[in-house]
């Protein structure tokens, strides 16, 4: 007695067996799931998130201690931890910032370093859009060349030029000035931000420029109408990336700015060296140094995060 099979039983066109339809033992047999595959499925369940919450909280320690000694009294900090605020709520104070208020070397230092932050951010931004938006679209002679010395300006560490640039500011007169300082971070800064923008620029489609100009626009409308829009996430994190260096720098500062007015890096430094006890101006000031930066990043954390993925996509 022979046996029946599923293709004996229903014939095809032509009297020959039926062949099975494509995807039919997919559809049958459930797929066995890869060890990665249940990895990523359980990456989103509850216990990861209250991971990474408390990793995050392990990262953000130190901002909270050195915010928790800056409203203690000088004495409670040198007799315990700033842990111990949490059973002794009675040592909160606010009184350390007004002494950071009255301390004029602090408050002028905070002034100082705005002033050098601010203008080094804008012209790196500007100049390195100008120039990106040059190297990826406009034909000129040597421009592959050019670029090419851009990318190699990247390796050149800011040690080897503190001394040449030293005696050449010197030469010039512009040697411990505000704008000695803000010419060198904009000069050290520019080659990142045209490598950074040109490659972002570049990825914009051709056509789009074209339709741009078969509608009459030129280099400076394209670019302020068509290239800026549209190269805003990447503009956005490049002045995040100057604004925290140029904020957060001691070595340029410590040699080329003004040592009767120094920003505020040197000016705690300062303070450090001089008066070893004051920790009532030193835990304020250090954070309000800390806190600036930090409330930068977190207002165009969104523009970050776009230019930072931009183009993983693609």
């Amino acid at each position: 007695m022979t046996t029946t099979t599923a293709s004996d039983a229903a014939p095809g066109p032509g009297g020959g067996p039926a062949k099975a339809e494509p995807g039919t033992a997919a559809r049958t047999e459930p797929a066995k799931e890869s060890l990665g595959s249940r990895i990523a499925a359980r990456a989103g369940g509850g216990a990861v998130r209250v991971f990474l919450v408390l990793v995050g909280l392990f990262w953000l320690m130190p901002t909270i201690g050195l915010f928790l000694s800056s409203l203690r009294d000088p004495a409670d900090i040198n007799a315990s931890g700033w842990w111990q605020i949490f059973t002794a709520p009675a040592q909160l104070t606010t009184e350390n910032y007004t002494r950071l208020l009255d301390n004029d070397i602090i408050t002028n230092s905070l002034l100082s370093t705005i002033l050098i932050t601010v203008p080094s951010t804008l012209l790196v931004v500007v100049i390195g859009s100008l120039a990106g938006y040059a190297f990826a679209w406009m034909d000129f002679p040597g421009r592959d060349w050019w670029f090419l010395v851009v990318v190699g300006l990247l390796v050149v560490p800011v040690q080897v030029a503190l001394v040449p640039v030293a005696e050449l500011f010197g030469a010039i007169g512009i040697f411990e000035t505000t704008f000695g300082v803000i010419l060198f971070h904009v000069a050290f800064g520019l080659p990142f931000a045209i490598f950074l923008l040109r490659n972002f620029f570049a990825e914009i489609p051709r056509e789009l420029l074209e339709a741009a100009r078969l509608d009459g626009a030129g280099e400076i409308r394209l670019f302020t109408r068509v290239v800026m829009p549209l190269g805003g996430p990447a503009i956005a994190s490049l002045g995040i990336f100057q604004f925290l260096w140029v904020w957060n720098d001691m070595l340029v500062a410590l040699i080329f700015a003004d040592s009767k007015n120094p920003p505020i890096t040197v000016a705690l430094q300062q303070q450090v060296r001089q008066f070893g006890n004051n920790i009532d101006v030193l835990a304020p000031g250090a954070f309000v140094s800390m806190v600036i930066p930090l409330a930068v990043f977190f207002a165009f954390q969104r523009q970050f995060v776009q230019g930072v993925m931009a183009g993983a996509v693609k």
